[in-house]
């Protein structure tokens, strides 16, 4: 258990990541930094290209992160909606800790490894946008929330057979489990499919003994894919749909205060609306929006509500590679030390926006990437361009939830000196 809690983490936890040493371990970073801590090695100031730094490497903009911190802090205070972002983005604890110093609820979870994460470093608010019905997973978080009475916990049901999964694994809990009824819709993910379903789902989870009715949930992000009136209506449909459920069942709910929570990283400020609005009883409006601390430069810059909404101060990418040309066969293409095991690359591929000479100089590149092997970035360039073998390029990355999972430690960068270094746990 925590020896040193905050309102927010465990501060021993956190700072402990800070002593750990750097080997051969953690990619990208200088060999004679191998058995400094990850403090001492934040403490040199190395920059990127003068100190030893191996390609290919994405690293984290200091000034970008807590930009979005603040900005995503700032929205939902002034639009009075509680935040719970998704951890499973980063898996970095340092980076939950700064979330929650910015005023986040909680933090969301997909799975028990990843709550198990959140648990070593003191998360004391758990929402698990998921259902639980592994029973070895449910006798953990039984013993966690028994030793802990301050740990809140929270998690998905959308079947009855869910709930009487719950129910046997849990038996007699020292604490019930609290539950939301997932809202699905057909042809999306998770979640029970119409509204009768949803209210017999409610019914069987406010009568287990071992479960406590909390709310409703759902995931809107599964059903549109773009910021065209068609997807904004299917997603106001959606959320219309949760609002009935709320109301439906609300004589169900085993707290005073019921949570409403849905929102991914797209259409957070269509769930606001709807979730804010006016209710004949008290309810706790949650948004769960994870992507919005690094943002990226591909589909979240197309579809996020701060880019696409008039006079919104947006985010700003915090996400860069770079990337070493290895390679110019052929005068239209260069292969970059990059590929699938560095970036992201299900939602658009990486986007070259600058790139670096021998000289130290910096320069836009007009180029593209075409394609990605598992440790090569295919180029398409101009005829006449100048790259080098030998030169970096810079790019940014589209969707950040497949990126960090590639890397266990990213410098944060201020311009190209390393000021910190995030570790993450996947």
């Amino acid at each position: 258990m925590c020896n040193v809690r905050s309102e927010h983490v465990d501060l021993d936890a956190v700072a402990a990541i800070r002593r750990e040493r750097v080997d051969w371990r953690f990619k990208g970073l200088p060999a004679d930094v191998f058995g400094e801590t990850v403090e001492e090695v934040a403490a040199r100031r190395l920059d990127l290209f003068a100190d030893g730094f191996v390609g290919p490497l994405v690293v984290l903009d200091a000034a970008a992160l807590e930009h979005n911190l603040a900005t995503m802090a700032r929205w939902c205070a002034e639009r009075g909606v509680l935040l719970a972002p998704h951890g499973k983005t980063t898996m970095a604890p340092q980076l939950f800790a700064r979330q929650l110093a910015h005023g986040a609820w909680g933090i969301t979870a997909a799975n028990t490894s990843q709550l198990r994460v959140y648990r070593a470093f003191g998360v004391p608010r758990v929402l698990l946008a998921n259902q639980l019905v592994d029973p070895a997973g449910l006798r953990w978080l039984a013993g966690e929330l028994a030793a802990d009475p301050s740990f809140e916990f929270t998690c998905w049901v959308d079947s009855t057979a869910g709930v009487a999964r719950m129910t046997e694994a849990l038996g007699s809990p020292a604490r019930p489990v609290d539950v939301l009824v997932e809202l699905g819709a057909p042809g999306g993910r998770t979640g029970a499919r119409d509204l009768a379903t949803a209210v017999e789902v409610a019914r069987a989870a406010h009568a287990s003994p071992a479960l406590r009715l909390v709310g409703v949930g759902g995931y809107e992000g599964a059903l549109a894919h773009d910021a065209s009136d068609g997807a904004r209506s299917t997603v106001d449909g959606y959320l219309d749909g949760l609002r009935a459920l709320a109301l439906e069942i609300h004589r169900l709910f085993e707290v005073d205060e019921p949570i409403v929570t849905a929102g991914g990283s797209a259409y957070f400020d269509q769930v606001a609306a709807k979730i804010t609005g006016s209710w004949p009883f008290p309810v706790r409006p949650v948004l769960r929006s994870g992507a919005y601390v690094t943002h990226d430069d591909g589909f979240y810059r197309a579809i996020s509500p701060l880019g696409r909404t008039p006079g919104a101060e947006p985010f700003r990418s915090a996400l860069r590679a770079w990337a070493q040309v290895t390679s110019r066969p052929q005068d239209d293409l260069a292969l970059l030390t990059l590929g699938k095991r560095d970036a992201s690359f299900d939602e658009g591929l990486p986007e070259p926006q600058v790139v670096r000479g021998r000289d130290g100089a910096v320069r836009p590149f007009d180029a593209e990437v075409t394609a990605l092997n598992d440790q090569h970035a295919f180029v398409r360039l101009p005829a006449g361009s100048d790259v080098e073998v030998g030169d970096w390029v810079g790019l940014g990355l589209s969707h950040p939830c497949t990126v960090f999972d590639k890397w266990q430690l990213l410098p944060v960068v201020e311009g190209t000196t390393v000021v910190d270094l995030v570790r993450t746990y996947f």
